[in-house]
């Protein structure tokens, strides 16, 4: 055995889940994504999904898709940069600028890769970048990967902010960076606030919308938590992917030109990866379309979340300061995460377990997640077997203590 597979033998986490039957990961799906899937054969509930808005099976969206990959093909074979810029590029570009209400945007392959792209060159040695220490891992890479100077602030706490603001040299770049919607909390960032500090300490913002673009805005257009507050003139830089609401993957940075043709030839994620296949990006635009047209999609997503809530809350579940279509179930126990995953599944409910290290062990949760195709039905079933299956493990009787 070489020293480097010695060395990560040594990693067993996986391993002992697996020996005692509660391993929950990479379960393979045999249907489409939709609020109910096929598993090993058998029929589940799918309360695991970030298609908040249902629309990875929508016909329009398919056969935007389809229409791509007979005109373009299957794959670009090259970075934006170079030989794989699409008109459908550009003009899902021009669309999402357009709608996050910025002047230019730019479409990364991933998600991911926006934050890691962006944060990694934006800000110098001598910067600073800012980040809540519930943010998405992304953002953390790429605060990571940067040489500017990293200063976290605890979860959206405006005092901590202050401090790590006053830590900073007044003439020097100050980015703050935020998720819109907190990923596995579902709690919303406290953006106007946010905002205020970083114009009394001449700071930029930066939200990541992936969690609220298509979830939150005025009237239920879609457009986010920034244009929700309108802050749209004040938050610097907005970021969202396409594998959530827009049905597909990808994602996008938005601001004003400068910033962009910046980052166009220095963002080195965005220079050297393929750019997005004209399947996804096709996907993503008629998704975004879709928004645009059927703002009483986005109601049904808060009109069945507010249904959930309720019952989570008559329950007595545990379920923090969620106000989004992600709702934590606080169970605070690793090996009780695991297994509750497991009778879920069992009982036909499918549901994310989120357990350390990613967490704190104390902190510990299921992860539920609301489509807007979800029935009142299916969430019922989903409420009776989860009230079932707490009571069995003790979550519930320890809550309510």
């Amino acid at each position: 055995m070489s020293l480097l597979t010695d060395k990560l033998y040594r990693y067993d986490a996986a391993r002992l889940t697996r020996a005692a039957g509660i391993y929950p990961y990479f379960r393979e799906i045999q249907s489409d994504q939709d609020t109910q899937v096929i598993i090993n054969g058998k029929k589940v509930l799918m309360f695991g999904s970030n298609a908040y808005l249902g629309l990875t099976n929508h016909p329009k969206v398919k056969e935007a898709a389809i229409e791509a990959v007979k005109k373009y093909g299957t794959g670009m074979a090259g970075s934006r940069f170079l030989n794989g810029t699409l008109d459908i590029h550009v003009e899902l570009e021009k669309k999402l600028a357009k709608f996050v209400g910025k002047e230019d945007a730019m479409v990364y392959s991933t998600g991911f890769g926006v934050n890691e792209g962006v944060l990694s060159c934006i800000t110098g040695r001598e910067d600073y970048i800012l980040w809540d220490e519930l943010d998405h891992a992304s953002i953390i890479e790429g605060a990571r990967v940067s040489y500017s100077t990293k200063l976290k602030f605890r979860h959206n706490d405006m005092e901590s902010l202050e401090k790590q603001l006053l830590r900073c040299e007044p003439d020097k770049v100050k980015l703050i960076v935020v998720d819109g919607v907190f990923s596995m909390e579902g709690d919303i960032a406290k953006l106007p606030e946010i905002v205020q500090l970083a114009k009394k300490y001449n700071a930029s913002v930066m939200v990541d919308e992936a969690h609220s673009l298509g979830v939150l805005g005025t009237n239920f257009n879609g457009k986010g938590l920034v244009e929700q507050c309108g802050l749209v003139d004040d938050v610097e830089l907005i970021m969202g992917t396409f594998s959530k609401s827009l049905a597909s993957i990808g994602g996008f940075i938005a601001g004003n030109e400068t910033i962009l043709d910046y980052l166009r030839h220095n963002s080195r994620p965005y220079i050297f990866t393929a750019s997005a296949t004209p399947a996804a990006t096709a996907a993503a635009s008629a998704a975004l379309d879709i928004i645009l047209a059927e703002p009483e999609r986005i109601k049904n997503l808060w009109d069945i979340t507010h249904y959930a809530l309720d019952g989570f809350r008559e329950m007595g579940c545990e379920i923090g300061h969620t106000a989004t279509p992600i709702i934590p179930l606080f169970i605070r126990d690793n090996e009780k995460t695991f297994m509750i995953t497991k009778l879920l599944f069992e009982e036909g409910v499918f549901v994310n377990p989120v357990v350390s290290p990613a967490v704190a062990p104390t902190d510990t949760l299921i992860r539920f997640s609301l489509m807007a195709t979800h029935t009142k039905e299916q969430v019922d079933y989903a409420l009776d077997k989860i009230e079932k299956v707490f009571k069995k493990m003790g979550v519930l009787s320890e809550v309510k203590a």
